[in-house]
């Protein structure tokens, strides 16, 4: 697929997962299985709360309404996958895999996501509290519509990632690199540390000015009068 420049400012735009899901198979187990394998189902309303399926892999599924309260799926893939409306509180996903995954109207907080891979992943809508990103992978992410709130970015890189309409509350970007980002479209954007690290970012005229003070005080320039 062709990369296309975002508004000709030679800026590389995220390239957004297409998926055409098979005719899925109701889940009718029990529980998630460590090391699981899950293909072509789907999950509807389940409650996976406090259950173990780390490194287990999905392919070709549908998770809807599902819980997600402290389950364990660290280390698992998520490919060609679609969630939408999940909720759960400190979801651990640290070193996991999602490819060509939509994850649509969330409710999330505290998500462990740190060391984790992101590839053609679209985030639309929801909001996602304490999102913890240190030292992952991101290319080709776009986070649509979506509320963000206290996202820690630490360490993590970022290649072809775009915010769309979506709000950036607090966000910690210390030690992360950026490549390609495009936050021009965010509703807000604020940075309580890392904006330093804003290099290989673009950013819009008006969000200049807003990270004006926060800019001044990283440089160490005193503003008077």
């Amino acid at each position: 697929m062709a990369r296309r420049a975002v508004g000709g400012t030679g800026v590389k735009g995220a390239i957004r997962p297409e998926l055409r899901l098979p005719a899925l198979e109701r889940y009718e187990g029990g529980g998630l299985e460590p090391d699981g394998d899950y293909d072509g189902l789907e999950f509807r309303e389940s409650d996976f709360a406090g259950q173990d399926g780390g490194g287990a892999r999905f392919m070709d599924c549908a998770l809807t309404g599902c819980a997600l309260d402290g389950t364990r799926l660290s280390r698992a893939r998520v490919l060609d996958s679609v969630l939408a409306g999940v909720r759960g509180v400190g979801t651990d996903l640290a070193e996991a895999t999602l490819r060509d995954v939509e994850l649509t109207d969330a409710r999330l907080g505290g998500t462990q996501l740190h060391g984790a891979a992101l590839e053609r992943v679209l985030i639309r809508g929801g909001k996602i509290d304490f999102l913890n990103l240190r030292s992952a992978r991101l290319k080709d992410v776009v986070f649509e519509g979506c509320v963000l709130v206290e996202p820690d970015f630490g360490g993590a890189r970022l290649e072809r990632v775009e915010f769309v309409d979506c709000a950036l509350k607090d966000a910690d970007l210390s030690g992360a690199t950026l490549k390609d980002v495009d936050l021009r479209g965010a509703a807000s954007l604020e940075i309580a540390r890392g904006v330093d690290r804003l290099s290989g970012a673009v950013i819009s005229t008006a969000q200049l000015l807003d990270l004006a003070p926060v800019l001044a005080g990283e440089l160490g320039i005193r503003v008077e009068g």
